[in-house]
């Protein structure tokens, strides 16, 4: 199925490395559009940027695409993991500077604000890309694999020393508003030292205890405290669905990931696509739509405002 939003929405916050304010614009889009980053703050160069697997530009502390000119766009997986989660194919994101904004670290308040405009259905039908056999990449730190599965299904493993977090695993069938119900609201994590030696190499400058859950130990220093008692490993898989979207169409198949990250989900997308045996590209007919992320999501869904 083929889906945009029913009005504009907009989003104001701070980048996150930078701390400087952003707002971003999500704009409906036409039928086979895809999803688009355009950057009004750009003049002389190509301000657009697709969101797809092939212009990310692997960093360590998030997801950014660049275009041929070096136009960037960075921190686009809590955007991406909520257009996908919503259901939505066809949208024209504005962003007045090289970062989305960070929000409270999570999807949630692009969500609210994607459901609170609506979803245009557009046509019933499109694109979905089915793992047909095994693909898997693997580093010293960790290992990500998609195979084969009816439809989208993540499980994802984590393990740190700071007994705030430690070792969380939990797995999803992504179907139907599961991730409006059960992952949207989880927040980036971050240790208390990684947060000092960050700021000490001009990083996270937009970073607070607002926008991010902080360990230290077993001491978690955010306010409030945790959302969910495995809040870490839910933005795991908030970030991996984000990430997987970048394939440009919904993924029928199962991600595993342990101890993966931003850069890892990336090589494991272009790993499947170097294989051609590997995948193929199904219309998605009315059993195929039924069991999408954002088939039927209403915003009663969407978890009570923190």
């Amino acid at each position: 199925m083929q889906t945009t939003l029913k009005s504009s929405a907009v989003f104001t916050g701070v980048g996150l490395h930078s701390g400087l304010p952003v707002t971003m614009t999500v704009h409906a889009a036409a039928r086979n559009h895809g999803i688009w980053f355009r950057r009004t703050d750009v003049i002389g160069q190509d301000a657009l940027v697709p969101a797809r697997w092939d212009a990310v530009n692997p960093t360590p502390l998030c997801t950014k695409i660049e275009n041929a000119d070096g136009v960037v766009v960075s921190t686009i997986e809590h955007i991406m993991a909520a257009l996908a989660g919503c259901g939505i194919t066809n949208a024209m994101i504005d962003v007045d500077g090289p970062e989305v904004p960070i929000m409270d670290g999570s999807s949630a308040e692009f969500v609210r604000g994607i459901l609170a405009k609506g979803v245009q259905k557009q046509s019933n039908g499109g694109w979905a890309l089915r793992v047909l056999k095994t693909v898997e990449v693997r580093t010293d730190l960790g290992w990500a694999r998609l195979e084969p599965a009816r439809n989208l299904s993540i499980d994802f493993a984590i393990e740190f020393e700071d007994a705030a977090i430690g070792s969380q695993s939990k797995s999803l069938n992504m179907a139907n508003g599961t991730f409006v119900r059960e992952l949207c609201d989880s927040r980036t994590f971050c240790r208390n030292s990684d947060v000092e030696m960050m700021l000490a190499n001009g990083l996270a400058k937009g970073g607070t205890l607002e926008n991010a859950v902080v360990v230290d130990g077993d001491q978690v220093l955010s306010p409030g405290g945790l959302r969910h008692a495995d809040e870490a490993v839910r933005h795991k898989m908030l970030d991996a669905l984000g990430d997987l979207s970048l394939a440009g169409a919904p993924i029928l198949g199962r991600y595993t990931g342990m101890r993966a990250g931003h850069s890892m989900t990336n090589a494991l997308l272009r790993a499947l696509f170097a294989d051609p045996s590997a995948y193929e590209m199904v219309d998605c007919d009315a059993s195929i739509n039924a069991y999408l992320p954002g088939a039927g999501v209403t915003r009663s869904e969407i978890p009570a405002a923190h």
